[in-house]
């Protein structure tokens, strides 16, 4: 624990919802709720007006629009929302460059290297605050404190749009009333246990023995929330997290059947990724193909190339011939498909060094469409073009759901079966 609250911790208040409203000003003041539709959709994020309705992240769709049937129902825009969380991303890392990303919308910093450009954390939190309303048009809340668990606590109690630096000294006076739920790790079965023993506030799990949390909850969770119920927390900042994989997935409203639509669906599925490759600067080897069956059953198929890319059009050919060995009689719930294996666009230069001339010019030119492609998608949506494989009607079918795992992104990928987003208690 240090002796300056130097630890913080920065969330962006009700995300995707919030994007949408900056997007459309009609929308502010409205219920907003983002997330799938049908009978299987599930809400990724609600903006503060539909939470007076009760509305909840994770929460079903259905449920949320009995809940609040005259919100605005929209499906997630991906691409809109990375693009916002690089922006605040970078207003972060003018700060400091200590930022471990946690998600799009959060990320914890360690300011103790700022102090000398700024007067104090409070400071430090406002400053990054103004800049992210005046250059993304988003509102954020920041909590400082002496350890990073209760700098994460301090954001959310400072919900929405504000700030709460916890002083030293006073970390126990803010901790211990607080239901004990707001510790990581206290999910709905450790709290069922700690029940028995009467704790209903951190307060109340301070003043059992460490030996006895070690009895009910097993020697790792137990000596973990004794700890913390103390604010004793030796976790610093990781900020060289590496991004693990580049993904696209979606939950389909009703199963499919049709082999030749899921091929189509998954064209569009590699054109996001190829883009969110070549966004992030990276490239990967390896390609998967994930197949959720109506029964929930999965499975996944892999292959890996001899060379780095960050091409659809080398990545879609593999994954369809991936999926074209998979059954799909009973039904598809889920399609997704991913890369992995990942490098920087660096070390994919320098291995096209070692291509020969042919193959060097025909992956340059194909890269050098995608990237016009990219460049027409940034400024007129991700509506407006598309191939042939992916456009329905006479209209291109939109980015429905897709990730990067790791600091860049996400983790918002399988943190629930169909939401792409959803955190218990929903404080964001």
């Amino acid at each position: 624990m240090r002796d300056e609250p130097t630890f913080l911790h920065l969330d962006l208040d009700a995300f995707f919802a919030s994007v949408e409203q900056r997007d459309d000003p009609t929308l502010r003041g409205r219920p907003v709720i983002v997330g799938g539709t049908g009978g299987r959709g599930v809400v990724a994020a609600a903006s503060y007006e539909a939470r007076e309705f009760g509305v909840r992240s994770a929460m079903p769709t259905i449920q949320a629009e009995r809940l609040c049937p005259n919100g605005v129902y929209l499906p997630p825009r991906f691409d809109a929302y990375q693009k916002a969380s690089r922006a605040v991303m970078k207003i972060m890392s003018s700060v400091t460059s200590l930022v471990e990303p946690l998600s799009l919308d959060e990320a914890f910093l360690d300011v103790a290297g700022a102090m000398r450009r700024f007067r104090d954390p409070h400071a430090i939190a406002e400053f990054m605050r103004s800049s992210i309303q005046r250059d993304v048009g988003l509102t954020a809340s920041v909590g400082g404190a002496t350890t990073k668990m209760l700098a994460k606590i301090a954001s959310d109690l400072a919900k929405p749009d504000g700030v709460l630096i916890v002083k030293p000294g006073d970390e126990l006076k803010v901790l211990h009333p607080l239901p004990v739920n707001r510790l990581w790790g206290v999910g709905p079965a450790t709290r069922e246990r700690l029940d028995r023993f009467g704790v209903k506030t951190i307060g109340d799990l301070s003043r059992i023995p460490e030996a006895t949390l070690v009895g009910a909850l097993g020697a790792a969770s137990g000596k973990h929330l004794h700890a913390l119920s103390w604010n004793r927390d030796e976790r610093g900042i990781r900020p060289d997290q590496e991004t693990k994989s580049v993904s696209h997935e979606e939950t389909f409203s009703e199963d499919k059947t049709d082999r030749i639509e899921l091929q189509r669906e998954l064209v569009r599925m590699t054109e996001r990724v190829g883009a969110r490759l070549r966004s992030a600067g990276l490239a990967g080897r390896t390609i998967q193909v994930k197949v959720k069956y109506h029964d929930f059953r999965q499975v996944t198929r892999s292959a890996t190339l001899d060379h780095l890319t960050d091409l659809a059009g080398e990545i879609g050919p593999v994954a369809r011939n991936l999926l074209s060995g998979l059954e799909i009689a009973g039904g598809v719930r889920l399609l997704g498909v991913s890369v992995t294996g990942l490098s920087s666009q660096g070390e994919r230069e320098e291995q096209l060094s070692f291509d020969s001339g042919a193959d060097l010019g025909n992956r340059e030119a194909r890269r050098a469409l995608e990237l016009a492609v990219d460049a027409v998608r940034e400024k007129f949506g991700d509506d407006s073009l598309g191939s042939g494989a992916v456009i329905d009607d006479g209209r291109v079918r939109a980015d429905r759901k897709g990730s990067l795992y790791g600091p860049l992104a996400s983790g918002e990928q399988d943190r629930g079966q169909d939401a792409p987003r959803g955190r218990e208690g929903d404080p964001s």
